[in-house]
């Protein structure tokens, strides 16, 4: 038998529904970030860093795009013949099959790949937030309080703790309870999401709560564990960490990448994120366009103006544009002329000469308000915009679009313009 200290559960099945039309065909671990990785790039970036080259990607909603951006994890070293990355989609089996519930119902359905590497410890992973942690730092915390569970844990400020699972600890910082976003937080150490397990009682709690419908980490397997007396302890990040779920805080999370000092810095020499790269032609910024405080992904062409943005590969910008802080995502094409204010336009999109988009007074949208808001205008891919076209605030549009669908060449603020079968 194959024997691993530790391996990594990669949690990378999320829909992202908060994102949007921006996972509306995509996984949320699959979305572009940071104008030439994918938000999974992270942790899996984080894993081989720290050491760990056995990864195994659980994927379930829309995961063509994940799967092909993953391979056989060439680009994070992960191409290995004993461990590497693999991954694991629901499957069919003789007795029931399910797609995966919950995150540990998940991790349940995989015990037989867990179980073929013997590992001590198991690392439980989530594919959709933006942070480096060195989870060596984290083993050894682990195993110097001879833990059988170590919960990462960051201080969040106390008005925002009913937010999170909250971790109440003793001195030595041992749980001694915890709560599901409660509405009178005692402590401000909120659950990140990641898990350093004991193999051995990972697998009694999945096993013990197997039958619980949606089995999940935070309501059902670490209750357990607490429940039976297994020592559960904390460890306190105080690094970046960005759940990137809302369209607010993947918008603010690739506008901080271009801030003057960047609290998330992508250039570190001793900690880089890896990710899959195809082979294009560098950028190209013509003589007339202007680019300040931006990144450019390679195979661009900028003929126009592009402030404080974050912009994709093989992006073009036509002559006379301006776009000002926006997303502007892989492979999408803007004409000649055009405004773009605090633009999220994801890949693939066709966007016709002289159209603005956010322009006017802020309205709230009319279908989706706490999706699409603060001002923000939201593309889906392989959308098309046609010429002359104007579209307010918190807006959103999805799909092949003709002028006849704007009324006087115009989508109001608070509209939202998605076409059928998208």
């Amino acid at each position: 038998m194959i024997k691993k200290e530790m391996i990594a559960m990669l949690l990378a099945g999320g829909q992202g529904s908060r994102l949007g039309v921006l996972t509306a065909k995509v996984a949320k671990p699959a979305v572009a970030f940071g104008g030439k990785y994918r938000i999974i790039d992270f942790p899996l970036s984080n894993c081989i860093n720290s050491g760990v080259d056995t990864v195994g990607v659980l994927t379930q909603y829309q995961p063509l795009r994940l799967n092909t951006h993953i391979g056989i994890g060439i680009a994070w070293d992960l191409d290995r013949n004993i461990g590497g990355v693999t991954v694991l989609p629901p499957y069919e089996k003789s007795t029931n099959s399910e797609w995966y519930t919950g995150t540990a119902n998940a991790i349940y359905q995989n015990l037989d790949y867990m179980e073929s590497y013997n590992p001590d410890y198991v690392l439980i992973l989530s594919g959709d937030h933006i942070y480096k942690m060195d989870y060596e730092v984290m083993l050894d915390f682990h195993k110097a309080n001879n833990a059988e569970v170590t919960i990462a844990v960051m201080p969040v400020p106390m008005e925002e703790a009913s937010r999170f699972g909250i971790m109440i600890t003793d001195e030595n910082r041992r749980i001694v309870d915890f709560e599901e976003k409660p509405a009178h937080p005692r402590s401000n150490l909120a659950s990140m999401g990641i898990y350093i397990f004991n193999w051995k009682t990972l697998r009694e709690a999945l096993i013990a709560k197997a039958d619980q419908p949606a089995l999940d980490f935070g309501k059902h397997v670490i209750p357990y564990c607490h429940e039976q007396g297994k020592p559960l302890y904390a460890y306190e990040f105080n690094g970046y960490w960005k759940d990137v779920g809302t369209l607010q805080s993947y918008w603010e999370a690739n506008m901080e990448l271009i801030d003057i000092v960047p609290e998330f810095n992508l250039y570190e020499e001793y900690w880089k994120v890896y990710t899959k790269s195809d082979i294009l032609p560098p950028q190209y910024i013509s003589a007339d366009s202007v680019v300040e405080r931006c990144i450019i992904g390679e195979g661009s062409d900028i003929y126009g103006r592009v402030y404080n943005s974050v912009v994709g590969r093989g992006v073009t910008v036509g002559r006379g544009t301006v776009i000002r802080d926006s997303i502007i995502m892989n492979n999408t094409r803007i004409g000649e002329g055009c405004e773009l204010n605090k633009a999220i336009v994801a890949e693939n999109v066709e966007i016709g000469s002289y159209v603005k988009l956010g322009v006017g007074e802020e309205a709230e949208n009319e279908t989706a308000p706490h999706i699409y808001n603060h001002g923000l205008v939201t593309v889906g891919e392989k959308s098309v915009i046609p010429d002359g076209v104007s579209v307010g605030r918190n807006t959103v549009i999805f799909g092949e679009t003709t002028g006849e669908d704007y009324e006087n060449s115009c989508l109001a603020s608070g509209k939202s313009l998605i076409k059928a079968g998208e």
